[in-house]
Order: structure tokens, then sequence, then C-alpha cells
């Protein structure tokens, strides 16, 4: 991390390991699996995020829902499968994956009246197990739908975090 220039907090590797910060960095490393860049541009969105009033008060995980979102997180209304799929296989090109939603056309107008996006993720996390990734979600209090994507070798670490962070994270296929 010699390239971290961020005067308004410190470099990830000084952060004190119990602290929210630290616990904060820790899941940026696992939602961004050997994309060390991306995590640390994460990491210093989410440290001047602290000093803005608009995210004053909320938990770590509201404060990343919008600064990792479409890039190593998704948050969708959960009843929006067009915005599910966008987002899930925007994720998975990060690895040149791709998810057989298992008709031909993901966009058609049929198969998109027919799928429910709790559905979706199942799918999508059943595919990407076999790759050795596991697709999570995180409770949100609504109906929206929201995760992030790890290496399946990583299940307990991002377990263990969750808990510290007081995220409520359950797998893909909903165990």
């Amino acid at each position: 991390m010699d390239d971290y220039e961020d005067d308004d907090g410190p470099a990830p590797e000084d952060l004190d390991e119990d602290s929210p910060e630290a616990r904060v960095w820790l899941l940026l490393q696992l939602i961004n699996p050997g994309d060390e860049e991306t995590a640390v541009a994460q990491f210093v969105t989410y440290q001047e995020a602290l000093g803005d009033p608009a995210y004053s008060g909320l938990e770590p995980v509201w404060v990343l829902r919008d600064l990792i979102d479409w890039q190593s997180g998704f948050f969708v209304d959960g009843d929006d499968v067009t915005g599910a799929i966008d987002a899930i296989e925007q994720l998975v090109s990060r690895w040149r994956l791709w998810i057989d939603w298992g008709v031909e056309d993901a966009g058609d107008e049929e198969f998109l009246a027919r799928a429910e996006v709790p559905e979706l993720v199942s799918i999508a996390y059943d595919q990407l197990r076999s790759r050795g990734y596991t697709l999570w979600t995180w409770q949100t209090g609504s109906d929206a739908c929201a995760g992030w994507i790890t290496r399946s070798t990583d299940d307990e670490a991002m377990q263990a975090l969750a808990i510290e962070l007081g995220i409520d994270l359950r797998a893909g296929n909903g165990e």
C-alpha cells in the first residue's frame, strides 16, 4: 500500500485491527478478491464518507452500500428482476464469468415476468459455488435485495466479519 495517499485517515495497514475501519477494510478485501486497487479506492472513499453528514450515524454496511454498488456489490428493489440480473452479471464479469439464467435471452419479457429476484440470486449462487465463489445477501430491513460475491475459500472469514460488523448475512441460496 505504498501508494496510499489519504490525509483524512490512516492507511489500511496502520489501523487497529479491532476498529470498525479495519473490519471495513477486511470486508473490502474479501469482496474485491484479487483487486486490491479497487479495495483501496473504495476504502479511501469510505473514509471520506465518514466525514459527510449524510452518512453520520449509519452502520458501515449502509455507508458501503452506495460506495460499492455495481462495482463490488449490488442493491436492487426486491421486484427489480432486470436490475438484479444486470447487477449480478456486472459483478461476475470481473472474473470473466457469466450466469446461465436457464433461458436463451435473460431479457426475454416472458422470462422477466415470471422470474423473482430471490430465485435469480439462488441460480447465481449455485453457479458461482461450482466456480469457487459465494454470492452473499444481507438483510436490508426492506424488500430490497443487497449483496456481494467473495471467494468460497473465504466463507468462514466473511461470516465472522459480518457478525463483527453487525451485518445479517446469508448465502445466496438462503441458508
